[in-house]
C-alpha cells in the first residue's frame, strides 16, 4: 500500500508543477496589468509603466517562461509567492485568507459526503418506498440548483427570520463577529454559527450528488452472493449491510472525492462573495478584476494542491476499503 501511495505522490507532484505552469501562462496571457497602471490619473509614462511591471515581474514584454522562472525561483528558495499589484505581499494576504476558506471547504466537502453517502444508502435499502422517492425529489432538486442561488435562497431566509423575529437569528455575513468578547468558547460557538449557513449551501449540492451515486453502487450490492453468505453465516441483515455491503459501496465514491472536491472549490468562490467570507474565492474574482496576475496565479497553486490532496486522500481511502489495491 506505501509503494502504491507513494507512486501516486509522484504523479501528483507532476501534475502540481504542470497546473501551476499552466495557470500561470494562461494569467499572464489572459490579464493585462499593464492597463490598470496605465488608466491611473495622471497617467504615467510608458517607462513608469514598464519599471513598475518589472519590479512586480508581471510586465508582459518579459516573455513567460522567464517570468515563471523567477516567480517559482522564489517560491522553492524562499516560500516566496510575488507581490500584488497594490506592490504589498501575496503571502500575507494569502496566509490570511487560506484559513478562512480551510475551514469552509473541508467542513463543506465532508458534511455533503457524509449525509449524501448515508442518503444514498438509506433510499437503496428503502427502494421505491415514500422515504427513497422523496429523497429523490430532494436530490434532483439540488442538483438542477447552482450553488450561488442555494446559497442566495438560505441568505434570504436567515434575513426574512430576522424580520420575523426581531433579532438575528442566524449569522449571514461574515466569518466572525467583530469585537466579540469571550472566553475560547464563545468564540468557537461564533465561528459555529457563522460557518452554518455557508457549509450548508456548499454540503447540500455534495449531499445530492453523492446520494444518487451511492443509491445505485448500493442496489448492486443488495443482490450480490456474499451478502446472502453473510446472513446464512448468521449476521442480521443490518449488519451484514453495514460491514460488507457499505464497504463495497462506498469504493467509487471515494474516487468521486477528488473529483467532487473541484466542484465544490469552485462553489466556494460564489458562496465566499455572497456571505461576504473573505477567503480565497472573494480574493480570486478581486483580483482578476483588478488585472492581479501572481494573487490569481497563488489562488490557483491553493485549488491546484486541494484538489491534488483531495485525490491523494481518496486514493488512500480507495486502497483501505479494496484489498486488491493494497496487494
Amino acid at each position: 500500500m506505501i509503494r502504491y501511495l507513494a507512486k501516486r505522490l509522484g504523479y501528483y507532484a507532476v501534475l502540481l508543477v504542470a497546473a501551476v505552469f499552466l495557470a500561470y501562462a494562461l494569467s499572464s496571457a489572459a490579464l493585462g496589468p499593464r492597463t490598470y497602471f496605465e488608466a491611473k490619473q495622471p497617467r504615467p509614462s510608458a517607462a513608469s509603466v514598464d519599471r513598475q511591471l518589472t519590479a512586480l515581474n508581471i510586465n508582459d514584454r518579459t516573455p513567460v517562461v522567464e517570468r515563471f522562472a523567477t516567480w517559482s525561483g522564489g517560491l522553492l528558495l524562499r516560500g516566496d509567492l510575488g507581490r500584488t499589484i497594490h506592490d504589498t505581499s501575496v503571502n500575507e494576504e494569502f496566509g490570511r485568507r487560506i484559513w478562512v476558506s480551510l475551514r469552509l471547504l473541508l467542513l463543506g466537502s465532508l458534511l455533503g459526503m457524509v449525509l449524501g453517502v448515508a442518503a444514498g444508502a438509506f433510499g437503496a435499502v428503502r427502494q421505491y418506498r415514500f422515504s427513497d422517492r422523496a429523497l429523490t425529489v430532494l436530490s434532483f432538486v439540488l442538483l438542477s440548483m447552482p450553488v450561488f442561488l442555494v446559497a442566495l435562497f438560505l441568505k434570504n431566509g436567515a434575513i426574512a427570520a430576522k424580520d420575523a423575529a426581531g433579532h438575528e437569528v442566524v449569522p449571514f455575513v461574515g466569518y466572525e463577529t467583530p469585537g466579540l468578547t469571550g472566553g475560547a468558547g464563545a468564540h468557537l460557538a461564533d465561528w459555529g454559527l457563522h460557518l452554518l449557513l455557508p457549509t450548508l449551501a456548499l454540503a447540500l449540492g455534495g449531499l445530492a450528488t453523492y446520494s444518487r451515486y451511492q443509491r445505485s453502487t448500493m442496489l448492486d450490492v443488495l443482490g450480490s452472493d456474499y451478502l446472502r453468505t453473510a446472513e446464512a453465516k448468521g449476521l442480521t441483515r443490518g449488519r451484514a449491510l453495514l460491514r460488507h455491503g457499505l464497504r463495497t459501496a462506498i469504493i467509487p465514491m471515494s474516487t468521486m472525492f477528488a473529483y467532487s472536491f473541484l466542484a465544490i472549490l469552485t462553489g466556494a468562490a460564489f458562496t465566499e462573495t455572497i456571505f461576504a467570507w473573505h477567503g480565497m474565492g472573494e480574493w480570486f474574482i478581486q483580483a482578476i478584476n483588478e488585472q492581479d496576475v501572481n494573487s490569481v496565479v497563488a489562488v490557483n497553486l491553493f485549488a491546484a494542491v486541494a484538489v491534488l490532496a483531495a485525490g491523494f486522500l481518496a486514493d488512500a481511502l480507495h486502497a483501505a476499503l479494496d484489498p486488491r489495491v493494497r496487494y
